[in-house]
């Protein structure tokens, strides 16, 4: 299933009330989370062996990080399997490649920034404002879509190539610093 599809399919049933438009965004959010970890190319030394997984930690939003677990139970990306990973705000980031930051840990995003950086993270938010903050990958909803938007100068900074595949389907696509 192509990334572009995974929204149209996942939000092609429709949801009754608030909490159900609320759960099918969370289940959204984690399966683009999942797809994004086979659109990065990570240095080499982000993986300590050959068959390392693809760590994908959550902070702030115990719900995204249920519904990753349990989508990405037995599920590959790139030929290697993919970990979750719940973390705290004084958690280290080491091994970490892919950290979403949820709106209970939209306080720490520059502290977050700087780690990502740091480590080869691909940093993601659903914060307004987060690709000025250090983001690389922010969700929005437009017309009711989880749809997502792309800082190329946040991902360079943090030694990550993003797939042309994964930029030609975001929403918005930031590059320098402005």
């Amino acid at each position: 299933m192509s990334l572009f599809l995974l929204p149209m399919w996942l939000l092609a049933f429709p949801a009754s009330g608030a909490r159900a438009a609320e759960d099918l965004e969370h289940s959204v959010k984690a399966a683009f989370l999942y797809k994004f970890a086979s659109y990065v190319e990570w240095p080499a030394n982000a993986f300590p062996q050959a068959d390392a997984p693809i760590a994908i930690a959550v902070t702030g939003s115990g719900v995204i990080a249920a519904e990753l677990e349990q989508l990405v139970s037995g599920r590959t990306a790139q030929g290697r399997p993919i970990v979750v990973k719940r973390l705290a705000s004084s958690d280290p980031l080491a091994g970490v490649h892919i950290l979403f930051v949820g709106p209970g840990e939209r306080e720490h995003l520059a502290q977050w920034s700087q780690h990502a950086q740091a480590h080869s993270t691909l940093l993601v938010t659903d914060s307004r404002g987060a690709l000025e903050r250090g983001s690389a990958i922010n969700f929005v909803v437009v017309d009711r879509r989880v749809r997502f938007e792309i800082s190329l100068d946040a991902a360079e900074k943090s030694s990550l190539k993003l797939s042309s595949r994964l930029l030609a389907v975001a929403q918005r696509v930031r590059t320098g610093a402005r």
